[in-house]
Protein backbone atom coordinates (compact mmCIF):
# COMPACT_ATOMS: atom_id res chain seq x y z
CA UNK A 1 0.00 0.00 0.00
CA UNK A 2 1.36 3.55 -0.51
CA UNK A 3 -0.43 6.43 1.06
CA UNK A 4 0.42 10.13 0.39
CA UNK A 5 -0.65 11.95 3.50
CA UNK A 6 0.08 15.60 2.37
CA UNK A 7 -1.42 16.38 -1.11
CA UNK A 8 -3.86 19.99 -1.95
CA UNK A 9 -6.68 20.30 -3.78
CA UNK A 10 -8.39 23.33 -4.61
CA UNK A 11 -11.88 23.60 -6.66
CA UNK A 12 -12.21 23.38 -10.27
CA UNK A 13 -11.91 27.28 -11.59
CA UNK A 14 -9.45 28.23 -9.25
CA UNK A 15 -6.34 28.15 -12.09
CA UNK A 16 -8.29 30.75 -13.57
CA UNK A 17 -8.75 33.47 -11.08
CA UNK A 18 -5.10 33.55 -9.64
CA UNK A 19 -5.39 37.52 -9.72
CA UNK A 20 -8.46 37.47 -7.61
CA UNK A 21 -7.91 34.92 -4.98
CA UNK A 22 -4.35 36.64 -4.85
CA UNK A 23 -6.04 40.06 -3.93
CA UNK A 24 -8.62 38.27 -1.29
CA UNK A 25 -6.00 35.74 -0.01
CA UNK A 26 -2.70 36.41 1.18
CA UNK A 27 -1.66 32.30 1.56
CA UNK A 28 -2.54 32.43 -2.04
CA UNK A 29 -0.59 35.15 -2.75
CA UNK A 30 2.63 34.01 -1.26
CA UNK A 31 2.54 30.59 -3.53
CA UNK A 32 0.07 30.85 -6.13
CA UNK A 33 -0.24 34.36 -7.94
CA UNK A 34 1.73 33.09 -10.97
CA UNK A 35 1.14 30.19 -13.50
CA UNK A 36 4.07 28.95 -11.83
CA UNK A 37 2.43 28.09 -8.83
CA UNK A 38 0.83 24.44 -9.88
CA UNK A 39 -3.43 23.75 -8.86
CA UNK A 40 -5.00 20.27 -9.08
CA UNK A 41 -7.99 19.65 -8.89
CA UNK A 42 -9.60 16.19 -6.70
CA UNK A 43 -10.21 14.58 -10.65
CA UNK A 44 -6.58 15.38 -11.85
CA UNK A 45 -4.87 14.36 -8.37
CA UNK A 46 -6.94 10.40 -8.67
CA UNK A 47 -5.72 10.42 -12.46
CA UNK A 48 -2.17 10.97 -10.85
CA UNK A 49 -2.89 8.58 -8.26
CA UNK A 50 -3.94 5.57 -10.51
CA UNK A 51 -0.93 6.50 -12.93
CA UNK A 52 1.43 6.36 -9.49
CA UNK A 53 -0.14 3.45 -7.62
CA UNK A 54 -1.16 5.71 -4.63
CA UNK A 55 -3.47 4.02 -3.06
CA UNK A 56 -4.91 6.63 -0.29
CA UNK A 57 -4.32 10.51 -0.20
CA UNK A 58 -4.61 13.39 2.63
CA UNK A 59 -6.36 16.39 0.87
CA UNK A 60 -6.41 19.55 2.13
CA UNK A 61 -6.98 23.23 0.41
CA UNK A 62 -4.96 25.71 1.74
CA UNK A 63 -4.22 27.56 5.07
CA UNK A 64 -6.42 29.94 3.47
CA UNK A 65 -6.40 33.56 5.30
CA UNK A 66 -10.24 34.65 3.55
CA UNK A 67 -12.76 32.44 5.58
CA UNK A 68 -14.86 32.87 2.49
CA UNK A 69 -12.83 30.62 0.39
CA UNK A 70 -11.78 28.33 3.09
CA UNK A 71 -15.79 27.27 2.94
CA UNK A 72 -15.50 26.94 -0.42
CA UNK A 73 -12.66 25.06 -0.38
CA UNK A 74 -13.53 23.15 2.77
CA UNK A 75 -16.91 22.02 0.53
CA UNK A 76 -15.07 21.11 -2.49
CA UNK A 77 -13.25 18.84 -0.14
CA UNK A 78 -15.59 16.94 1.33
CA UNK A 79 -17.72 16.86 -1.73
CA UNK A 80 -14.42 15.04 -3.00
CA UNK A 81 -13.58 12.75 0.08
CA UNK A 82 -17.75 11.66 -1.12
CA UNK A 83 -17.24 11.08 -4.27
CA UNK A 84 -14.21 9.17 -4.05
CA UNK A 85 -14.86 7.29 -1.04
CA UNK A 86 -11.93 5.32 0.10
CA UNK A 87 -9.26 6.71 -2.01
CA UNK A 88 -8.98 10.32 0.04
CA UNK A 89 -8.48 11.52 3.85
CA UNK A 90 -9.90 14.71 4.06
CA UNK A 91 -8.61 18.08 6.17
CA UNK A 92 -10.18 20.85 6.70
CA UNK A 93 -8.72 24.43 6.25
CA UNK A 94 -9.51 26.71 9.20
CA UNK A 95 -7.98 30.15 10.66
CA UNK A 96 -7.50 30.54 14.54
CA UNK A 97 -7.89 33.96 14.43
CA UNK A 98 -11.53 33.20 13.35
CA UNK A 99 -12.39 32.12 16.87
CA UNK A 100 -15.83 30.61 17.85
CA UNK A 101 -16.46 30.43 14.09
CA UNK A 102 -13.45 28.48 13.43
CA UNK A 103 -14.44 25.87 15.99
CA UNK A 104 -17.95 26.01 14.01
CA UNK A 105 -16.33 25.14 10.95
CA UNK A 106 -14.15 22.37 12.55
CA UNK A 107 -17.40 20.41 13.85
CA UNK A 108 -19.16 20.88 10.79
CA UNK A 109 -16.56 19.42 8.87
CA UNK A 110 -15.84 16.78 10.92
CA UNK A 111 -19.59 15.66 11.01
CA UNK A 112 -19.26 15.66 6.80
CA UNK A 113 -16.35 13.08 7.41
CA UNK A 114 -13.67 14.91 7.45
CA UNK A 115 -10.50 13.60 9.45
CA UNK A 116 -8.37 16.44 10.40
CA UNK A 117 -7.35 20.64 10.36
CA UNK A 118 -4.56 22.08 7.99
CA UNK A 119 -2.94 22.74 6.67
CA UNK A 120 -2.28 25.54 9.14
CA UNK A 121 0.02 28.37 7.93
CA UNK A 122 0.62 30.65 10.99
CA UNK A 123 2.57 33.68 8.87
CA UNK A 124 0.33 34.41 5.83
CA UNK A 125 -2.63 33.29 8.20
CA UNK A 126 -1.86 35.74 10.73
CA UNK A 127 -1.85 34.03 14.18
CA UNK A 128 0.96 33.39 16.38
CA UNK A 129 1.47 29.56 17.28
CA UNK A 130 3.37 30.27 20.53
CA UNK A 131 0.04 31.64 21.65
CA UNK A 132 -1.72 28.96 23.13
CA UNK A 133 -4.31 31.18 24.90
CA UNK A 134 -5.44 31.94 21.52
CA UNK A 135 -5.17 28.62 20.05
CA UNK A 136 -6.81 26.59 22.68
CA UNK A 137 -10.44 26.86 21.44
CA UNK A 138 -9.21 25.18 18.26
CA UNK A 139 -7.06 22.77 19.76
CA UNK A 140 -9.46 21.72 22.37
CA UNK A 141 -11.78 20.80 19.42
CA UNK A 142 -9.52 19.29 17.42
CA UNK A 143 -8.38 16.98 20.59
CA UNK A 144 -13.02 15.91 21.83
CA UNK A 145 -13.08 15.23 17.90
CA UNK A 146 -10.32 13.16 17.75
CA UNK A 147 -8.77 15.40 14.70
CA UNK A 148 -4.87 15.44 14.11
CA UNK A 149 -3.91 19.04 13.51
CA UNK A 150 -1.12 20.03 10.57
CA UNK A 151 0.82 22.75 10.54
CA UNK A 152 3.68 23.67 8.05
CA UNK A 153 6.87 24.48 9.51
CA UNK A 154 10.07 26.34 7.68
CA UNK A 155 13.55 25.17 8.42
CA UNK A 156 15.38 28.50 9.98
CA UNK A 157 18.47 28.43 7.72
CA UNK A 158 18.87 27.62 3.63
CA UNK A 159 17.44 28.45 0.79
CA UNK A 160 14.18 31.01 0.25
CA UNK A 161 11.31 29.65 -1.90
CA UNK A 162 7.37 30.40 -2.04
CA UNK A 163 5.46 30.06 0.95
CA UNK A 164 8.83 29.22 3.06
CA UNK A 165 7.70 31.53 5.86
CA UNK A 166 8.90 31.67 9.65
CA UNK A 167 7.25 29.12 11.68
CA UNK A 168 10.56 27.54 12.63
CA UNK A 169 11.16 24.21 15.25
CA UNK A 170 12.06 26.87 17.91
CA UNK A 171 8.36 28.16 17.13
CA UNK A 172 6.85 24.26 16.13
CA UNK A 173 8.53 22.98 19.70
CA UNK A 174 6.58 25.57 21.71
CA UNK A 175 3.43 25.34 20.00
CA UNK A 176 3.43 20.99 20.63
CA UNK A 177 4.61 21.93 24.79
CA UNK A 178 1.72 23.97 24.66
CA UNK A 179 -1.12 21.21 23.60
CA UNK A 180 0.83 17.65 24.80
CA UNK A 181 -2.16 16.18 24.33
CA UNK A 182 -2.83 17.15 20.83
CA UNK A 183 -2.07 14.47 18.02
CA UNK A 184 0.10 17.16 15.26
CA UNK A 185 1.68 16.62 12.03
CA UNK A 186 4.41 18.93 11.83
CA UNK A 187 4.66 19.01 7.83
CA UNK A 188 7.98 19.63 6.09
CA UNK A 189 9.74 17.30 8.41
CA UNK A 190 8.97 19.99 11.16
CA UNK A 191 11.66 22.33 10.00
CA UNK A 192 14.14 20.18 11.16
CA UNK A 193 12.68 19.53 14.36
CA UNK A 194 13.47 15.62 14.37
CA UNK A 195 16.84 16.54 14.33
CA UNK A 196 16.63 18.15 17.98
CA UNK A 197 15.64 14.81 19.23
CA UNK A 198 18.97 14.38 20.70
CA UNK A 199 18.16 16.62 23.32
CA UNK A 200 17.26 14.81 26.15
CA UNK A 201 13.88 16.73 26.69
CA UNK A 202 12.30 16.41 23.26
CA UNK A 203 11.81 12.89 22.69
CA UNK A 204 8.87 12.49 25.32
CA UNK A 205 7.49 16.17 24.53
CA UNK A 206 6.92 15.22 20.81
CA UNK A 207 5.10 11.64 21.61
CA UNK A 208 2.11 12.77 19.84
CA UNK A 209 3.91 14.30 16.85
CA UNK A 210 3.77 12.98 13.18
CA UNK A 211 6.12 14.21 10.45
CA UNK A 212 5.41 14.24 6.63
CA UNK A 213 7.83 14.11 4.18
CA UNK A 214 5.87 16.97 2.05
CA UNK A 215 8.27 18.58 -0.62
CA UNK A 216 11.38 16.88 1.01
CA UNK A 217 13.36 16.40 -2.59
CA UNK A 218 13.24 20.42 -2.33
CA UNK A 219 14.60 20.46 1.08
CA UNK A 220 17.17 17.38 1.56
CA UNK A 221 19.09 14.71 0.23
CA UNK A 222 17.70 11.38 0.78
CA UNK A 223 19.91 11.07 3.66
CA UNK A 224 17.08 12.59 5.64
CA UNK A 225 15.25 9.91 5.57
CA UNK A 226 17.81 7.60 7.77
CA UNK A 227 18.31 10.04 9.85
CA UNK A 228 15.02 10.77 11.08
CA UNK A 229 13.63 7.18 11.41
CA UNK A 230 17.05 6.75 13.82
CA UNK A 231 16.60 9.67 16.09
CA UNK A 232 12.54 9.34 16.47
CA UNK A 233 11.26 6.29 14.46
CA UNK A 234 9.90 5.20 11.67
CA UNK A 235 6.58 5.25 12.93
CA UNK A 236 6.78 9.01 13.31
CA UNK A 237 6.94 9.85 9.92
CA UNK A 238 4.88 9.60 7.00
CA UNK A 239 5.35 9.68 2.75
CA UNK A 240 4.41 13.03 1.50
CA UNK A 241 4.49 14.91 -1.92
CA UNK A 242 3.12 17.97 -1.45
CA UNK A 243 1.21 17.44 -4.99
CA UNK A 244 0.63 19.41 -7.08
CA UNK A 245 3.72 21.01 -6.28
CA UNK A 246 5.78 17.58 -7.32
CA UNK A 247 5.12 14.59 -9.15
CA UNK A 248 4.48 11.65 -6.31
CA UNK A 249 6.84 9.89 -8.44
CA UNK A 250 9.88 12.45 -7.66
CA UNK A 251 8.95 12.18 -4.35
CA UNK A 252 8.84 8.06 -4.24
CA UNK A 253 12.42 8.54 -6.49
CA UNK A 254 13.54 10.44 -3.26
CA UNK A 255 12.85 7.55 -0.86
CA UNK A 256 14.00 5.09 -3.10
CA UNK A 257 17.68 6.87 -3.05
CA UNK A 258 17.61 6.86 0.42
CA UNK A 259 18.15 3.10 0.30
CA UNK A 260 15.64 1.64 3.28
CA UNK A 261 15.63 -1.61 4.52
CA UNK A 262 11.95 -2.98 3.97
CA UNK A 263 10.82 -2.55 7.48
CA UNK A 264 11.62 1.09 7.41
CA UNK A 265 9.87 2.21 4.30
CA UNK A 266 6.97 0.30 4.94
CA UNK A 267 6.39 1.87 8.03
CA UNK A 268 7.12 5.49 5.77
CA UNK A 269 5.34 4.82 3.23
CA UNK A 270 2.19 3.12 4.50
CA UNK A 271 2.16 1.84 8.01
CA UNK A 272 2.45 4.73 9.82
CA UNK A 273 -0.28 6.46 8.05
CA UNK A 274 -2.47 3.60 8.10
CA UNK A 275 -2.13 3.60 12.17
CA UNK A 276 -2.85 7.26 12.64
CA UNK A 277 -6.15 7.07 10.44
CA UNK A 278 -7.36 3.98 11.68
CA UNK A 279 -6.83 1.37 8.49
Amino acid sequence: MLIDAHCHITPPGFDLRRAELADRDATFASMFSTPRGRLATADTLVQNMERDGVDRAAVMGLGWSSRELALESNDYVIESVDRYSGRLIGFCTVNPVWGEAAVTEVERCAARGLRGIGELHPDTQGFDITDAESLSPLMDTARRLGLPVLIHCSEPVGHQYPGKGCTTPDKVYRFICNFPDNTIICAHWGGGLPFYALMPEVPDAIRNVYFDSAASPFLYRPDVYKTAARLIGEDRIMFASDYPLMPVARALQHVDEAGLDTETRSAILSGTAAGLFGF
